[in-house]
């Protein structure tokens, strides 16, 4: 019997196939997906992972046994599917294990409108519905059964998110674009034609096998190809995308990373000049730059918690904007408050195509700080590690510390947060400072308390 505690994740399902789960288990989240929601209809999409067709499948037949008329969209990126149910105001499931290796595979779900379906909206019901059928036997099928549809949606995806960047005029653009074998491959072509752009595709070929590199851009060895390519070609500047293809990274023309978080204080300029005084939400690990930005730009800044059920939640009860985070998610009221790289992806090059100078050279004004980047330690004790580095900061003059998410120790020139791992024996710790001795001062000071 399957151990759903390790299968059923704070945002999501996922798991190793068939090892974890199969497409008879998929049919029983399908049916509780119904119930917990009380969803009349749905809308179901998958990635290319050789398992997805067929859990997407199981999944619309359990639904439908409960009575639920069930549109499949087919081959799909997540922001699509987020885009399938805020245009037809239906819930929706996403089969994707996003960046993981080829052998796993889940559910990413969310209720009418993209609004997010985790531990806290949903997600804890339907893990119990599934156990208990799991013992008892599934449940008892609806008199009569729901419909199946089939819908194409990717062109009207494609020329929602152009009207929304507005990438007409400015120069042309050379971009290359390394879709990792994922979802990218299947929505880049349609988003970018007829676009003032020169494309240099990489990898486009579906295949969640992964052939060439894991689909997980925020490990820096999964984006040598790209830097590489980059220079090669003399292009503008590289966009990497995860195996969903709903968080996109960018290096600029020498092939140097931009960091997320100029990328978040960048859009969040542009959505601030079409929505004067708006609201911004950043996460507590992305740069002072961002807050500093939205403030320059007249817009208030709200700082929550890591994690995209926090933020969704946030921009719903604050009206907010947009919103970004460290890990290359962009969320945009424009967009049911859900989050899509391939929007963020086209802001960068719209931003880029009004401008005379390279890439670096504008998004320095966006990037102001020294940072170490996410570092994962390896403790036998997360708790114990944690509240070591406490004490070492608590009455320490011109120190604050604060504990929204994790432990978070700010002072006049720099700060670090750190928090651990819901899923491993990890504690992640990011330091920013105004300059880079600062920064590996209280970085090495740190980690040394953590490692113990």
């Amino acid at each position: 019997m399957a151990d759903l505690s390790q299968l059923v994740k704070a945002y999501d399902v996922r798991g190793v196939v068939p090892d974890q789960w199969d497409e008879g288990l998929a049919a029983l989240f399908g049916a509780a997906f119904v119930q917990v929601t009380q969803a009349e209809a749905l809308v179901v999409g998958h990635d290319m992972r050789p398992s997805s067709p067929g859990l997407a499948r199981a999944f619309g037949e359990g639904a439908r046994a409960r009575g639920a008329d069930v549109t499949e969209i087919g081959l799909c990126s997540t922001d699509q599917l987020y885009f399938a149910s805020g245009l037809l105001d239906l819930p929706g499931a996403m089969f994707t294990a996003s960046h993981n290796p080829a052998q796993y595979n889940g559910i990413k779900m969310c209720r009418a409108g993209a609004a997010p379906v985790g531990q806290d909206t949903g997600l804890s019901e339907i893990r119990s519905l599934v156990e208990a059928w799991m013992t008892e036997g599934p449940p008892r099928p609806a008199d009569q059964p729901g419909s199946l549809h089939h819908r194409e949606l990717l062109t009207e995806y494609a020329d929602h998110l152009r009207r929304l960047a507005g990438l007409e005029g400015g120069r042309t653009l050379r971009v290359v674009v390394d879709a990792g074998n994922g979802m990218a491959g299947h929505t880049v072509p349609t988003v970018f034609e007829g676009l003032p752009l020169e494309l240099e595709p990489m990898y486009f070929e579906l295949d969640g096998t992964f052939p060439h590199h894991e689909a997980n851009p925020l490990d820096p060895k999964n984006i040598v190809d790209l830097q590489q390519r980059v220079r090669e070609v003399g292009a503008d500047l590289g966009l990497a995308f995860d195996g969903d293809a709903d968080r996109c990274f960018v290096v600029d023309e020498r092939g140097e990373p931009v960091s997320p978080s100029a990328i978040t204080a960048l859009v969040a300029a542009r959505e601030l000049a079409k929505h004067s005084g708006g609201t911004v939400i950043h996460n507590c690990i992305t740069s002072w730059s961002v807050p500093e930005v939205v403030r320059e730009h007249g817009g208030t800044p709200v700082r929550t918690r890591v994690g995209h059920s926090f933020i969704k939640q946030e921009m719903a009860r604050t009206g907010a904007i947009f919103g970004g985070e460290h890990s290359a998610h962009y969320y945009f009221r424009d967009f049911w408050n859900a989050d899509t790289g391939m929007l963020a992806a086209l802001h960068v090059l719209a931003a880029l195509a009004e401008q005379d100078g390279p890439l670096s050279q504008w998004v320095s004004s966006y990037d102001r700080y020294a940072a170490s980047g996410e570092i994962n330690s390896t403790v036998a004790d997360q708790p114990a590690r944690a509240a070591a580095v406490k004490a070492a900061y608590t009455g320490r003059e011109g120190v604050e510390l604060d504990e929204l998410d994790g432990l978070t120790v700010t002072a006049r020139d720099w700060w670090f947060n750190l928090r651990a791992s819901n899923t491993e024996p990890l504690l992640r710790l990011n330091v920013e400072a105004r300059d880079e001795a600062t920064m590996a001062r209280v970085r090495d000071e740190v980690l040394a308390l953590v490692r113990g």
